[in-house]
């Protein structure tokens, strides 16, 4: 899940409250015949190869890659889906590799994304296959570790794969498998990661009907399922703003321009839009300031003040809306203090994930079959996510699959981005199945209505 490294990083995935909230959904319908009988054979080949997707998981969380750098982990997926007869295409987005599975039988395509990168953060978790891997980012050698799950994705989209690729005579439709570099975002606001899959045909021949994810969160017990219809995550957008004023001596202030009174004005005229200009009981917003700097003396008022933050939205007019406002904000203060100031948002800014709410009510009732598994409706968070594209591109479904052990406090785990961020690997299982589940029905489902 993306979380700025720098300022946006003290902005976690809120997940740790939604154990609290959640809401248990209706009894689940009986599944489609077609989707059946294959269960047997899907929890056969489930069981069979989770000891190879925990190995998967040591192997890439000991070899942890940054954004657009992993190389290794792609090479990993793209010879281990080869075997297996997938439709291979590699080094998309740089780094990502996109393959595709046709059924024995005809029916929809079925989009599956896993997300590759790992984090500039140092690890403190005592497993014998933590990360002491380094690398460069954005131009400083920096500690790597997989601090987000997103070493448990790949492992588990690969055990999907080798599941899937086992019933591919019976299977109702085609499979797409998107393993994604770059969902962290990437230094100086470079496009990446899903955008940029999209932009290089990933959902291109063929097209899928829907898309499904999931995102490892300790906020979660392991064999809890999260979902919710509408939106899951926010919008993730930095934003810089810059005010110009006129140096003087702070002894005399009428000289010149105060740059950091304006600066203060801004900030607060910022909480006036969240508070008093967009409509509450649509969706909530978060607009926060995390950095404020000006100035070099106790006794000189400075030129120049900058600030950096982060806007947080579910729903993209409200995203456009505040974006708009914020920039009139900033100048109009400016000029009443005789100053100047300018709003930039970096290009790189996440849309929230929305789910579609025909497809998760058509497949709650999946998620509520998978074996050793309880799924509940949870509150949204103010994560990031570029899942959020591609579920623009066909209708989606986004789920949180628990990763803090049965019998501890969830509510308490280090969150996702700690460096003691913490996953049981008894999740990867239930992150199988719970792939593979959405999968076989949803084909199952799709072939039946026609």
């Amino acid at each position: 899940m993306s979380l700025r490294p720098n300022a946006l990083l003290p902005v976690v995935l809120a997940m740790c409250a939604m154990s609290a909230g959640a809401q248990s959904p209706a009894p689940a319908p009986a599944a489609p015949a077609a989707a059946q009988a294959l269960y047997p054979l899907m929890a056969e080949r489930s069981k069979a190869v989770e000891k190879k997707v925990i190995a998967w998981r040591r192997d890439i969380h000991e070899h942890p890659e940054l954004g657009n750098q992993e190389k290794r982990t792609a090479a990993l997926v793209a010879a281990h889906l080869k075997s297996l007869g997938y439709e291979v295409r590699e080094g998309v987005a740089v780094t990502g590799v996109v393959a595709t599975l046709k059924g024995g039988k005809p029916g929809p395509v079925v989009a599956l994304r896993a997300d590759m990168d790992a984090l500039p953060v140092k690890e403190q978790v005592d497993v014998p296959f933590a990360s002491k891997a380094r690398a460069t980012w954005a131009g400083k050698e920096v500690d790597v570790m997989h601090a987000c799950g997103h070493d448990g994705h790949v492992a588990i989209l690969m055990g999907v794969a080798e599941v899937l690729a086992s019933m591919k005579d019976q299977l109702p439709g085609t499979v797409k498998l998107m393993f994604q570099p770059a969902e962290e975002k990437l230094p100086n606001s470079e496009i990446g990661g899903a955008r940029r899959m999209l932009a290089e045909g990933a959902f291109d021949s063929p097209k899928p009907d829907v898309v499904f994810g999931l995102h490892l969160a300790s906020g979660l017990n392991t064999g809890e399922i999260g979902y919710k219809a509408g939106p899951i995550t926010a919008s993730s957008d930095a934003f810089k703003v810059s005010v110009k004023g006129r140096q003087t001596h702070g002894s005399m202030p009428w000289s010149g321009v105060d740059p950091i009174v304006i600066g203060s004005q801004i900030v607060m005229g910022f909480q006036t839009i969240a508070s008093r200009q967009v409509n509450v009981t649509k969706e909530p917003s978060v607009l926060s300031v995390g950095t404020f700097q000006a100035g070099t003396r106790y006794n000189i008022i400075p030129d120049n003040a900058e600030m950096t933050g982060t806007l947080r939205t579910y729903d993209e007019g409200m995203r456009e809306f505040i974006m708009k406002r914020m920039g009139e904000t900033a100048e109009h203060i400016a000029q009443s203090g005789g100053g100047s100031a300018h709003v930039h948002f970096e290009a790189d800014g996440y849309a929230p994930t929305i789910n579609d709410a025909k497809l998760t009510d058509q497949m709650s009732p999946s998620l509520q079959r998978i074996p050793g598994a309880k799924s509940m409706i949870i509150p949204k968070g103010t994560g990031g996510e570029d899942f959020s594209f591609f579920a623009q591109k066909a209708p989606g479904l986004f789920v949180m699959v628990g990763s803090t052990p049965p019998g501890q406090d969830a509510s308490k785990a280090e969150p996702n981005h700690s460096p003691r961020f913490f996953m049981d690997e008894a999740s990867l299982a239930v992150g199988v199945r719970t792939l593979t589940q959405l999968s076989v029905d949803y084909m199952a489902m799709a072939s039946a209505a026609k």
